[in-house]
């Protein structure tokens, strides 16, 4: 699974699990990225074959039912949906 990254202060292992044309998952990219966070995500909706299958595997793992955005910080903690408080309380 290919993810892209963005530079920032190391906060921890950030991965944002997103769909390109998904509003809330723009806003929670703008909100780490406000932050100063290093962090990787991946569209999903731009995968295909493999790729998205793998995609898909490792996001159910975190979130059963597959609903974007979905952040996972350190593969211990989940946030699903934009929830700017918690996002902010676990990495500021």
């Amino acid at each position: 699974m290919k993810s892209e990254h963005v530079d920032g202060e190391n906060k921890g292992d950030v991965m944002l699990f997103a769909l390109s044309t998904c509003g809330w998952c723009k806003k929670t990219r703008m909100l780490l990225e406000d932050l100063g966070v290093e962090y990787d995500y991946i569209y999903v909706d731009l995968t295909s074959g493999d790729e998205r299958e793998e995609a898909v595997n490792e996001l159910e793992k975190f979130n059963q039912d597959v609903s974007f955005p979905t952040m996972v910080i350190n593969n211990a903690d989940v946030i699903v949906g934009f929830e700017e408080e918690k996002i902010k309380s676990k990495l500021e």
